[in-house]
């Protein structure tokens, strides 16, 4: 589109699982100034009752589309443009882009009439921007399936740095809809809580109370990053994974399971061993427990 003279403003929805953390690498290399917008809130409203259903995980592809293009459509006042671009191709996508997805999708958002798809729009129905002249039809392309090779020449031929093509987002995976969808069954699904889902293994040791084990160094880092106001442990006398625990005061049983659980993660820990514990990681308190059993484990662990 900026090829054939249009002004393009370059948008990426971000929520509590979908990161732009490559899209904004992407764009520096690029050249673009990229715009984030976080619609996480409006997003896991949407995600607890999709009108149109998920797909085979927890992804409400349908509705998620329709509601970046609602979102969309109310910033064209504020950055003063005419129409909305998406690089939908028709049919790369099963579920949200076929044909009757598309129109579903348009309609849904109330805003499907200022939608140009270039990649795709000679297959697809004429919107506003094609019937009012501002898009000429015969520039646009006419891509569709499940092949990237077309879209992979455009970026060869305009000189566009990408990444390789790659899955859909977190909510296609399975062990992440597991993880969510133990939230939402235990109507604990507030944002906090939905952002501490991309760290570490969790586990659910009571109707009220999670326990989350970093895997690696980068999970350790991501735990902490996310200041939740639980009750963090880690292991006294060796370098170990970080845990969080979802409450600050747990039983005296929970705190005693999760410290068995922190010390089994640990192959260099003797046991029994020491985990340190506190809120606001202040490890001011520490208990002594032996390694809990791999069995008991497993019959917590809602996702490795």
């Amino acid at each position: 589109m900026q090829h054939l003279g249009y002004e393009v403003i370059p948008v990426f929805f971000e929520a509590a699982y979908i990161f732009p953390n490559k899209a904004l690498k992407v764009a520096e290399e690029n050249g673009l100034e990229l715009l984030v917008r976080d619609i996480s809130q409006k997003h896991l409203e949407m995600l607890r009752n999709p009108k149109r259903g998920y797909g085979k995980n927890l992804n409400p592809c349908i509705d998620c589309h329709s509601l970046m293009i609602q979102e969309a459509a109310m910033m064209l006042p504020e950055l003063n443009v005419d129409f909305i671009i998406t690089g939908e191709v028709l049919g790369q996508r099963p579920m949200s882009q076929n044909l009757d997805s598309l129109k579903a999708i348009d309609k849904m958002s109330g805003a499907g009439d200022l939608v140009i798809r270039p990649l795709s729009q000679k297959l697809l129905p004429d919107t506003r921007p094609i019937r009012e002249g501002w898009i000429n039809k015969e520039q646009m392309l006419d891509i569709s399936g499940r092949g990237r090779s077309r879209q992979l020449q455009l970026a060869e031929q305009f000189g566009i740095s990408h990444l390789q093509p790659a899955g859909g987002c977190l909510l296609t995976d399975h062990n992440y809809s597991m993880r969510l969808g133990d939230l939402m069954i235990h109507n604990q699904d507030k944002l906090e809580d939905v952002r501490l889902l991309y760290w570490g293994r969790h586990f659910r040791l009571s109707e009220e109370i999670k326990l989350i084990v970093g895997r690696n160094a980068t999970d350790n880092a991501g735990l902490e990053s996310e200041n939740y106001p639980g009750l963090y442990l880690k292991i006294r006398d060796v370098e170990g994974p970080l845990a969080l625990l979802t409450v600050k005061e747990p039983p005296a049983e929970i705190l005693e399971l999760a410290a068995s659980i922190v010390l089994f993660y640990s192959r260099k820990a003797s046991s029994p061993g020491y985990i340190k514990y506190g809120v606001d990681k202040k490890f001011n308190n520490e208990i002594k427990v032996e390694k809990c059993p791999e069995n008991i484990i497993r019959s917590y662990l809602i996702s490795s």
